[in-house]
């Protein structure tokens, strides 16, 4: 008996779900984040750019390639570990190196992207960040290390999975262009719940960066959005004055739905990436399960009060765009109304004029007929008249006795014959 036949996709898909693990990492350890966006249709990049992009840094070190079409690689480069992933709109690269540099968050660690290199990327920096992993010292140590490494009316601190780590930033971005995060890791603590920590940590970044793209999306269309809603509250207060005509008013209309037709398009995929990332932030933030240092705000704290506000603004813009297409599109239904019913209206007038019409002339052709009578009458009794004078001493009686005699006859058949001609006619 033959085996089963597997279906194409089983192996891969089954693979994808182990495609991305957890880079392992021992303190003391720095790591090196970017994350690289095309400005501009991001989702459907030549990702083969992507992919010769990671090859010139990994040949510069003698590395091996990753496999063609690779959405994820992780390998040596020189001393330090590189893990690159691709995603739908970006790509990260994460460097770890072992040891600390003396200068906390020394700008020189991001030298491990050669300059050059970077000028050659496919896209733009969508963020980088430095990350000291540092061995857990006493919590007056750390208090004192956050509090001259970060902005203290924005730094976040929480000790994350059961106490394996203290974790803070201030998601600000330093003088060098880079933001700033360490990660105190408590003793015992295992290199792949280390890698997990920062791997989290560099995904709350990468995606809150992400899904505040759409709350500049909305900034910059609110000017439209306010002039559109304007123009939308004046033609539907114009249906209602009758001030304009209905069809001039629905022209109008027409020209407000498009142009809410097409902002709806154009911002539909970045309104739904942002609902999905800011998803995965509160998801990634959730799985550290954190708890509070000191009385310090934690990520998700900080979440609350700086990002949550501009994903409810574009939660709300969405609604308003959505909100004002379903207003432009119940007035168009109502002028289109409107209009049916003044062309209703129209069409009745014109079908009683036409009655009139029709029966003016019914009454015209009445009235020809009656004169053609007459005319055909007069021209049949003149000939009969002809035919019947030689005839008239012969009986005694004179021409007129004999005109007299056969007008009433020849009148007679006139009418019956142009009578009998009408209906046939018909």
């Amino acid at each position: 008996m033959p085996p089963i036949e597997d279906h194409p996709l089983r192996y891969r898909l089954t693979n994808e779900l182990h495609a991305r693990p957890f880079p392992p990492v021992e303190a003391p350890c720095t790591a090196v984040f970017l994350a690289i966006k095309r400005p501009d249709n991001a989702a459907a990049r030549d990702r083969d750019a992507d992919l010769a992009h990671l090859t010139d840094l990994l040949d510069r070190h003698g590395a091996p390639h990753p496999q063609p079409g690779a959405t994820h690689y992780f390998g040596r480069i020189g001393r330090h570990r590189l893990k690159w992933e691709s995603h739908t709109e970006f790509v990260e690269y994460t460097v770890f190196r072992d040891g600390l540099a003396e200068r906390p968050f020394d700008p020189a660690d991001f030298e491990v992207f050669p300059e050059d290199w970077l000028e050659q990327a496919p896209g733009a920096r969508l963020t980088s960040a430095l990350i000291r992993i540092a061995p857990y010292g006493d919590d007056m140590a750390i208090r004192d290390q956050v509090a001259d490494w970060f902005v203290p009316e924005s730094v976040a601190m929480a000790r994350v999975l059961d106490d394996a780590a203290v974790l803070a930033g201030d998601f600000r971005i330093d003088p060098a262009g880079h933001l700033r995060f360490s990660v105190h890791v408590s003793p015992g603590t295992g290199k792949r719940r280390i890698g997990r920590i920062v791997q989290r940590l560099c995904e709350v970044e990468t995606y809150k960066a992400m899904s505040m793209l759409g709350y500049e999306r909305v900034r910059a269309m609110s000017a439209q959005l306010n002039d559109l809603d304007a123009r939308l509250s004046d033609l539907t207060a114009a249906m209602s004055e009758d001030a304009r005509p209905a069809e001039e008013t629905l022209q109008s209309l027409l020209a407000v739905s498009a142009e809410l037709e097409g902002l709806m398009a154009r911002a539909s995929f970045r309104f739904g990436a942002t609902a999905a990332y800011e998803n995965l932030v509160h998801r990634r933030i959730e799985v550290l399960r954190e708890q509070r240092f000191e009385g310090r705000q934690t990520f998700r704290e900080f979440m609350m009060r700086r990002y949550d506000p501009a994903m409810r603004t574009v939660k709300a813009t969405e609604a308003r765009l959505q909100a004002m297409a379903d207003r432009a599109m119940r007035a168009g239904d109502l002028l289109r109304t409107r209009v049916d019913v003044e062309r209703s209206a129209q069409n009745q007038a014109l079908l009683e004029s036409m009655d009139r019409r029709a029966d003016l002339q019914l009454r015209l052709q009445k009235t020809v007929e009656g004169l053609s009578v007459v005319a055909i009458s007069y021209y049949a009794v003149s000939l009969a008249g002809y035919l019947l004078y030689p005839l008239a001493p012969t009986f005694g009686v004179s021409k007129g006795m004999v005109t007299a005699a056969v007008t009433l006859p020849v009148v007679a058949a006139v009418w019956w014959l142009i009578r009998r001609i009408r209906r046939s006619m018909e």
